[in-house]
């Protein structure tokens, strides 16, 4: 997708704080940070939603919770909890069309969360 702008964080076209990076994701801090660590990670591979994984390509969810695994121990965030989260369409608050998941920690979480 040439408009989107995880796409073009991806192919270095605009800056990003990044945490982590592999031939399949890249995980970087959010601008605009809900909690004391809030990062995204996001599949390299445009996915618009998790309403498009398919047989094709439903394996990098499990790799993206490998490394949220990862980096939520070396954040010291994996021990008191932290909160994953993915918005999927309009309605469930999805502003990129590009699959992606926040990581929230840091603070108490509360529920519902809004």
């Amino acid at each position: 997708m040439n408009d989107c702008i995880f796409c073009k964080i991806i192919k270095g076209e605009i800056p990003s704080l990044k945490i982590y990076e592999d031939d399949k994701v890249l995980a970087f801090k959010d601008i605009n940070p809900e909690a004391p660590v809030h990062f995204l990670v996001i599949p390299k591979i445009h996915i618009e939603s998790a309403n498009y994984l398919d047989e094709n390509n439903m394996a990098i969810v499990s790799h993206i919770f490998k490394v949220i695994q990862k980096l939520t121990k070396e954040l010291n965030i994996s021990e008191e909890g932290y909160r994953i989260v993915n918005n999927c369409g309009e309605n469930g608050g999805q502003t990129v069309k590009h699959l992606h998941f926040h990581v929230l920690g840091g603070r108490d979480m509360k529920w519902p969360p809004g």
